[in-house]
């Protein structure tokens, strides 16, 4: 049997039966000073940007409405406009910050398209570079993140916060 080390994983999994409603909501409805904690880089007026609690590769963020939908149709153009506008503001800051040289944007709406949670809606933003993959994922089918969550955090959060400042 092959062992991946994954300490973080714990809390949820240990967590995992308490957690009521939807993760999203929950994340989007915390005080600024907890954003951290549940890794909400930024809070727009109808939609947010928040960093994948299991990302594919380092910087996979997801842009959210925050309107609980399970359905993209119903959400009103201002959203739809606002969550555009934070894809450019997210992709400036991936771009700063890690350098990539593509990325993989875009919904995964039901299960049979790959939601992991199909009643709430998300855009997501995957990093990505020439070579990220290698013998891990094809041969092992394991994958290698090689930045902890709140680093990436503090360096995202850091650089959005330069953004929005010079606009």
């Amino acid at each position: 049997m092959d062992i991946l080390w994954a300490p973080w994983r714990s809390s949820y999994v240990e967590n995992v039966d308490n957690i009521e409603g939807c993760f999203l909501c929950n994340a989007v409805k915390q005080p600024p000073h907890r954003w951290r904690e549940v890794l909400l880089l930024h809070k727009g007026e109808r939609s947010f940007i928040i960093l994948n609690k299991y990302p594919y590769n380092s910087g996979h963020l997801m842009i959210v409405p925050i309107e609980h939908t399970s359905e993209y149709e119903s959400l009103e153009d201002e959203t739809v406009l606002e969550m555009n506008e934070l894809l450019k503001l997210s992709l400036k800051a991936l771009r700063k910050v890690f350098r990539p040289h593509g990325f993989n944007i875009g919904y995964n709406l039901g299960r049979p398209a790959g939601a992991g949670l199909e009643s709430h809606i998300h855009m997501h933003v995957v990093p990505r570079w020439n070579g990220d993959t290698n013998f891990m994922p094809v041969i092992a089918q394991t994958k290698v993140i090689s930045q902890d969550l709140f680093t990436t955090y503090d360096r995202l959060k850091e650089a959005l916060e330069e953004l929005l400042t010079d606009m």
